[in-house]
């Protein structure tokens, strides 16, 4: 039986059009304008939420096919505390309580599997601390007359601090180099070396919650982690100017490689340096100037267009200070937006220029493929073609080398990040287009999947896979794409917020 609700989003999703719905109620944070297509974004979350309550409540994420439960995160229920901070902004309130409900009761200190130090930061620790700000913030009169609220939310807090203090002996190192890969019932680890994004995309986190509890410990060691990255040694371990290598000797802190990019492994650290001196631009002034100078030598030695597409840019990785790789991901399509964010604040036209071009290039990947919906992976070496590729090719400047999609975030985030930075209708159109794209392509009866070929022209195999940053970035970047400027978002000019790399807003020091 087709839903009404469904019936309304066939028909959103058919015209397009938007229009200005009430405000807000008096009691909301701030008053807004929700247009058509934001409401088809929040029938999505609706959708998803509903399949991961009845077939998945309390696991980390939906198995959307199968409809079952999956504990890819250590059994905390990540999905519930990816999903808090995105909630809070689509004022589904009744949602945002069963939420605090659950989070008050998990017991971060055990868990019968292996825990990663920074997806447990980005997604759990994110989630709690955003979750807090949102509540104790502009979203705080929704929920002051709601019955156990102030207790739930201070219950936010609470948690992030018995999971901080039950990670910490991943940073007793000999070098404060954290360990990332984490044993709870041995409070041990075999790691012998760690990853710039896994020892650089924790500072955030920590620092926040050192400023929010009062407790200067947990920035403490989050910053020593920090200090070997912004002071790389040896030189093998900076090949470009602030470009670093990606393996971290956690005894020694030294650098063991030269390979990196801005792909995963890598990623994040760099995003970080710029908004933490949005975070506070005194106490991080240092990580601004190291931005600056990676995101140079990326323009200037990195930035790489086709010969087949030389109107297309891409930004390629590295093997060491002489050998280029030349290829690209999906996750690092979140560099355009960075760009443009940090080019705009800075006043770098040049550097703001470069995020618009990547953030086109990663559009073409969508454009290019059938379903709509760009690949994981993808290479420029024109040394290289597949054969079955080579036309492909001489039209688009790529050829792809990983096909499916895992329901992954970055290409939508620069769009986010054009819309709010250049005021471009272009770029909420493409988002549109996107979510279109994936609501026919992954949409499932329970939520929506990964998929396994997105050229193929229903996507390939389904498979069965619902990631809970699909509730805490996908649809987030989607839902404030399409609403008026609010308090919680990116602005041209002073930001009062700053996401993570989860994309949980936290709000800033100064």
């Amino acid at each position: 039986m087709v839903s009404i609700r469904g019936l309304l989003l066939a028909g959103l999703l058919a015209t397009q059009t938007a229009f200005a719905l009430p405000t807000s109620s008096e009691n909301g944070p701030l008053v807004k304008r929700t247009t058509v297509r934001g409401d088809a974004i929040k029938e999505a979350f609706l959708h998803s939420w509903a399949g991961y309550k009845k077939y998945a409540w309390g696991s980390d994420e939906l198995l959307s096919v199968s409809n079952t439960g999956g504990n890819s995160r250590n059994g905390w229920g990540a999905s519930i505390a990816d999903a808090l901070t995105t909630a809070i902004l689509m004022e589904l309130d009744d949602v945002v309580m069963e939420q605090l409900e659950f989070l008050s009761t998990v017991d971060f200190t055990t868990t019968a599997t292996e825990v990663s130090l920074f997806e447990t930061t980005i997604r759990y620790l994110g989630g709690l601390i955003s979750g807090y700000d949102l509540l104790k913030g502009p979203y705080a009169k929704r929920f002051a007359n709601k019955e156990r609220s102030a207790d739930l939310i201070e219950a936010l807090r609470d948690q992030a601090v018995v999971l901080a203090d039950r990670l910490a002996f991943a940073f007793d190192t000999p070098s404060g180099v954290p360990y990332n890969n984490l044993n709870f019932a041995t409070n041990s680890s075999g790691d012998t070396t760690n990853g710039v994004a896994t020892t650089g995309t924790l500072v955030m986190e920590w620092v926040r919650l050192s400023d929010i509890t009062g407790d200067p410990k947990y920035a403490a060691m989050a910053e020593k982690a920090e200090s070997y990255l912004l002071d790389p040694k040896p030189a093998l371990g900076e090949p470009y100017p602030g470009m670093l290598g990606t393996n971290i000797n956690i005894k020694t802190g030294l650098f063991v490689d030269s390979s990196g990019g801005w792909s995963g492994g890598t990623d994040s650290f760099y995003e970080y340096l710029i908004k933490m001196w949005i975070y506070d631009s005194t106490r991080f002034s240092t990580y601004k100037d190291r931005w600056i100078t990676a995101v140079e030598s990326t323009i200037e030695y990195l930035l790489y267009n086709p010969t087949t597409a030389p109107a297309t840019t891409f930004v390629s990785q590295y093997r060491n200070s002489q050998t280029l790789s030349l290829n690209q991901g999906h996750l690092t399509c979140f560099i355009g937006g960075n760009l443009m964010l940090g080019g705009q604040l800075l006043n770098r036209g040049d550097i703001k220029a470069a995020g618009i071009a990547l953030t086109s290039g990663c559009h073409d990947t969508y454009t290019a493929s059938t379903t709509g919906i760009g690949p994981e992976g993808w290479s420029f070496d024109p040394n290289n073609v597949p054969t079955n590729q080579a036309a492909f090719f001489a039209e688009h400047g790529y050829y792809t080398t990983a096909w499916y999609y895992d329901l992954r975030p970055e290409v939508i985030e620069s769009y986010y990040h054009g819309w709010r930075l250049t005021g471009e209708e272009k770029y909420r159109d493409w988002a549109w287009t996107a979510f279109k794209a994936i609501n026919v392509t992954c949409r499932t009866e329970s939520g929506y999947t990964s998929v396994g070929n997105v050229s193929a022209t229903d996507g390939g195999e389904k498979w069965d896979f619902q990631e809970s940053f699909w509730f805490a970035e996908v649809l987030k970047y989607l839902y404030i794409t399409f609403t008026s400027e609010t308090e919680v978002g990116v602005r041209r000019g002073k930001n009062s917020w700053v996401f993570n790399t989860e994309a949980h807003p936290f709000k800033v020091a100064v």
